[in-house]
């Protein structure tokens, strides 16, 4: 397996962290949504024929909203457009992503640029989305995810004394480990013809995100999880017929609609 060099945050346990408590109901280690950060919502899914739709706005960044809810660390590899958004390549889910602790959940907000800074995803014309700009259109309009989990490792005993970060740096590092992100980011600043996609992701604005590099070591080469949603303007998706809007319904005659008798109107005679 190849070694990544990837960054880690180093304020993993300052900031990004939200525990959540098990759900012995779900199966699938990783949740993920897509939230609007100009609203400061996540935006909800539509279903149809097994294919998960979210609806965006063109000019407002987004975020990928990562829940890990399992016990164990994750590798989640993230696509944009089928593009990695750690490296910009055509994704793969066997390149590198970023990984999750137990219960962590952690916002992912743009390309990374550097181990300081990301560029954000931000919804846009198709023509100006990063994929069609640097040549490659033919995935824009879908997200996705794939998520693996650790292999186990052996550790040698260490004093009790020790940190668990320096049990973790006195453990040899593993011959095939990735190098994965952290995903923790720190931001500083019958259906109708379907219609051409009316939106993409661009390459947007730098904002601060610091990381650093962990070692992760996936316990399959297949992903235990993988996800994939489609993205489009709410006008196309209800083109599509995967919104649905209710058709109004004409008023009822009512029995008491007004408390007393009004003049009438002058008649008019022909």
């Amino acid at each position: 397996m190849k070694r990544l060099i990837l960054p880690v945050l180093a304020t993993l346990a300052l900031t990004g962290f939200k525990p959540y408590p098990p759900d012995p109901g779900r199966t699938e280690p990783v949740q993920l949504s897509i939230v609007d950060r100009d609203q400061g919502s996540e935006l909800p899914y539509y279903s149809q024929r097994g294919q998960r739709w979210v609806a965006g706005q063109n000019g407002h960044p987004y975020s990928l909203r990562l829940t890990n809810r399992s016990p164990g660390r994750v590798l989640v590899v993230l696509s944009v457009d089928g593009l990695n958004v750690i490296n910009g390549q055509v994704a793969s889910p066997d390149q590198t992503g970023y990984v999750l602790e137990p219960w962590q959940s952690a916002d992912i907000t743009g390309w990374r640029k550097s181990r300081q800074e990301v560029a954000q995803f931000v919804f846009t014309d198709p023509g100006r989305s990063y994929a069609s700009r640097t040549g490659r259109p033919d995935n824009i309009g879908v997200i996705g995810m794939a998520v693996f989990n650790e292999a186990p490792q052996f550790r040698p005993p260490v004093a009790p004394a020790a940190p668990m970060a320096r049990q973790r740096a006195q453990a040899p590092a593993a011959e095939s480990a990735d190098r994965a992100l952290s995903s923790v980011e720190v931001t500083g600043s019958a259906v109708a013809s379907a219609p051409a996609p009316a939106l993409g992701t661009g390459h947007g604005a730098r904002e601060s995100s610091y990381s650093g590099s962990t070692d992760f070591r996936r316990a399959s080469r297949n992903p235990v999880q993988q996800v994939s949603v489609r993205y489009d303007s709410e006008r196309n998706l209800i083109a599509r017929g995967i919104i649905t809007r209710p058709r109004p319904v004409a008023g009822e005659p009512q029995a008491f609609p007004g408390q007393f008798v009004p003049d009438p109107p002058p008649y008019r005679w022909r």
